[in-house]
């Protein structure tokens, strides 16, 4: 027991009233290296306000800060096998699930919920991916397809925010599975006639974007997140070659017509939401009437 920190120096600190401060209090921009306040960056979503660099941030603080007033009812889960294939590397995956539900709270990888954005009924589904790393198996992939079917029963459209790795190694094949599975959910959401929008977060790679990730109405990435199938490294050892700068960004992807726009998290919500009104035919919610179009001229007379 090292009594000089756990009891010595929180006594002088008592006697001369000093509070220990929490070591999270400032956080360190990525691109810059500049210190910003922790309040001021979670009151601004979790975007760097001098630099625009986006953050990773949780499914929760995702939907709260999308949704009208924060409000929304999250969609149960289907429960699945938990470890079908009794994997073990390191560890054992079992373990790993336990030690992932304890950190963020969540049961896997997604949650899907619904509510309302600038008055519009949604679904909406989020990939975490501070949950192994936002990985795909069949707990993801059993909620994802949970969210398709409550939007085709609801009549809503459904926004998802994709993050993730790809495919869960430790469930094999049943694993790869729920990309066919995935990809079914979406083509009866657009048989329905409902509106698929994809929100493709940092890092958004592997298997999820050889399936449901790349097959929305309209495809809108943050700024500067990674989009792609293989990483960069790998595709280089591949074909031996230096790959272009920014390759696999948002931007660049924008540029040669993989995705439809970069939007910043600021601006997400009334983008999304203008671009489902098109969809639904539905008018903004403050837009002023059309103006009666002006009386024809009669032959010879002016118009009045």
């Amino acid at each position: 027991m090292n009594w000089i920190t756990n009891y010595v120096r929180p006594k002088i600190n008592s006697i001369l009233g000093r509070r220990e401060m929490p070591e999270n209090l400032w956080i360190k921009d990525p691109e810059t290296g500049e210190m910003v306040f922790h309040k001021d960056l979670e009151d601004n979503q979790w975007v760097i306000p001098s630099s625009g660099h986006h953050m990773k941030i949780s499914a929760r603080e995702r939907l709260k800060f999308f949704f009208d007033g924060g409000a929304y009812e999250t969609i149960e889960n289907p429960k699945v096998a938990t470890d079908p294939l009794k994997f073990r590397d390191e560890k054992r995956y079992i373990d790993r699930l336990k030690d992932n539900r304890s950190k963020t709270g969540m049961e896997d990888a997604v949650l899907s919920a619904t509510g309302a954005i600038e008055g519009l009924p949604i679904v909406a589904v989020v990939q975490d991916f501070a949950f192994m790393g936002g990985s795909l198996g069949m707990a993801a992939g059993e909620a994802i397809i949970k969210a398709f079917e409550t939007a085709v029963a609801l009549r809503r459209p459904l926004v998802l925010f994709s993050a993730s790795g790809g495919a869960r190694m430790q469930e094999g094949i049943l694993s790869l599975m729920q990309l066919a599975r995935t990809t079914v959910a979406v083509d009866r959401l657009k048989e329905a006639g409902l509106p698929y929008v994809v929100v493709l977060t940092n890092p958004t790679t592997g298997g999820v974007t050889a399936s449901y990730a790349m097959l929305g109405d309209v495809h809108i990435a943050e700024p500067g997140a990674v989009i792609g199938f293989a990483g960069a490294r790998v595709i280089e050892q591949t074909i031996r070659e230096k790959l272009p700068e920014g390759f696999q960004r948002s931007e660049y992807l924008m540029e040669h017509g993989m995705v439809d726009m970069v939007v910043s998290r600021l601006a997400m919500k009334e983008t999304v939401a203008r671009l489902l009104r098109i969809f639904v035919g539905q008018a903004e919610p403050d837009a002023a009437p059309l103006a009666e179009p002006a009386p024809a001229a009669t032959q010879g007379q002016p118009a009045a």
